[in-house]
């Protein structure tokens, strides 16, 4: 099984009810995350059993820390705790994730409604870097990477509004989704076509978000996110059905 890197040093245990310092929680969110981002690039696929001793082994840290995590991934519909089992990855299905869908083509509207944060020279140019990325994917074309650029460009978004419920609320649900691409992809003999079609297809969204990020225009940005997302759904939907 492939691994993101995952060393985190030193321990995080913490009592129940104190309050964890800075360092513990900065390294409870690394676990978090790597955990989070293993998940959705299928390092760890729908059904495979998480176990707390081999985890904590992995990032160096007891098993209370981790414990924490799971409950917050299962919590985030990502993980299901079995009894007689342990801790198991959910699976994912396009039909199963409609209301979800659903749901972000709606909230994606509101970045630039609610709280909207003009970006300044430093956004600007950080969205210039990740059309820059676009680029340099449509010319290698590799599925790992492309899920990568993916999810930084949602966090990119997702800073242009300082709404922190919509921030929340936005970032659970992107990644209740993110894996459905590559489990239905993978699985199609067209797979390598698909994966040029899709990375072309972010291309051409990512290049009309900049170019909205530079006129700061941010209700332009919410209207194509919509657009791009209702459309992406559509095409997994209809090739879930071929």
């Amino acid at each position: 099984m492939k691994q993101i890197a995952t060393e985190l040093p030193g321990s995080m245990e913490i009592e129940r009810g104190a309050a964890p310092d800075k360092g513990a929680r900065k390294r409870f969110d690394r676990i978090y995350e790597t955990l989070r981002m293993q998940i959705c690039m299928l390092d760890h696929p729908p059904g495979a059993r998480l176990r707390e001793e081999d985890l904590a082994e992995e990032f160096g840290v007891s098993r209370t820390p981790i414990r924490r995590v799971l409950v917050k991934l299962e919590a985030e519909g990502l993980l299901r705790s079995v009894h007689g089992v342990g801790t198991i990855v959910t699976d994912i299905d396009v039909d199963e994730l409609d209301q979800v869908y659903q749901l972000r083509i709606e909230l994606a509207e509101l970045v630039g409604k609610l709280a909207p944060i003009a970006p300044d020279e430093a956004k600007k140019a950080a969205f210039s870097a990740l059309l820059a990325r676009c680029e340099a994917l449509m010319a290698d074309p590799d599925p790992r990477k492309f899920t990568v650029i993916n999810m930084d460009f949602f966090h990119l978004l997702n800073s242009l509004t300082g709404n922190e419920p919509l921030r929340e609320i936005s970032e659970r649900l992107y990644y209740q989704t993110t894996r459905i691409w590559l489990k239905t992809a993978s699985r199609l003999e067209r797979y390598e076509k698909m994966l040029a079609e899709e990375i072309s297809i972010f291309h051409r969204e990512v290049a009309d978000i900049v170019a909205a990020v530079e006129l700061g225009d941010l209700g332009s940005i919410g209207h194509i996110r919509r657009s791009h997302i209702s459309m992406s759904f559509r095409r997994l939907r209809n090739e879930s059905l071929r």
